[in-house]
């Protein structure tokens, strides 16, 4: 429910929520629910639910109890701004990440609809990183409705990449994420997919983290790009 995790571009998840459902080509292979049936079958009293949106309310204020400094993700099995979720559970969420400035908060959504109806009743403090993902040119317009949230930091999460993304806008973005996708269904990911983002992130001066090329065995592909990784971070925050 929270601690370290293996994600590369973060150090910790946290989940106040559990749970979602499928909305876009990214999540045919979705990892939350491909881990929370080994969760389930495991008995694990988080997930009696199994992937159904549940809120656990013994959590939503856990990072106050953490003092060190940590990059957290937040909800990495479901999606905040998930429509089963209510106002003011998200509120909660958020008035927790505003009362730990010593943390780093990523914020990652395929809901940027409910995240613009919701963005003036937030409280942006500038720990608190808001993205959406964006796996292929279908879902360029969550870029414009990140864009209109008055997140201090917006990052775009081009993963699981299934698809040539060759007109995005990274004005007002600050990091920009691209992984290929991982599993027994992995859906490949061509190096021209991601040469694109790189070059068009160098060019516009946004921070570019290379995640995985994934496959069916992602330790065995890695993440070198062209001889190096790339492991850049928004240099508006200290880290």
């Amino acid at each position: 429910m929270a601690g370290k995790t293996k994600i590369e571009w973060t150090e910790c998840s946290w989940n106040p929520i559990t749970g979602c459902t499928k909305i876009s080509d990214g999540c045919a292979h979705c990892y939350a629910a491909t881990l929370t049936r080994r969760l389930v079958a495991m008995h694990n009293p988080r997930y009696k639910n199994g992937f159904n949106v549940t809120v656990h309310e013994d959590l939503i204020e856990l990072p106050k109890k953490w003092k060190t400094p940590r990059k957290i993700f937040v909800n990495s099995m479901s999606d905040i701004f998930h429509e089963s979720v209510p106002d003011d559970i998200i509120l909660r969420i958020f008035a927790t990440m505003n009362a730990c400035p010593q943390h780093i908060f990523q914020v990652l959504t395929k809901r940027p609809e409910r995240l613009a109806q919701l963005n003036d009743r937030i409280n942006w403090t500038p720990n608190i990183w808001m993205g959406v993902t964006i796996e292929n040119n279908k879902y360029l317009y969550r870029a414009d409705l990140l864009r209109k949230c008055d997140a201090k930091l917006r990052f775009i999460s081009a993963e699981p990449l299934i698809g040539e993304i060759n007109d995005i806008n990274l004005e007002q973005i600050d990091w920009l994420i691209v992984g290929g996708e991982s599993g027994s269904q992995a859906r490949p990911m061509d190096i021209s997919w991601v040469r694109t983002l790189r070059d068009k992130a160098q060019t516009e001066k946004v921070a570019f983290f290379f995640k995985q090329w994934g496959g069916t065995v992602k330790k065995k592909t890695g993440r070198v790009l062209d001889g190096r990784t790339h492991d850049e971070y928004p240099k508006k925050n200290n880290l």
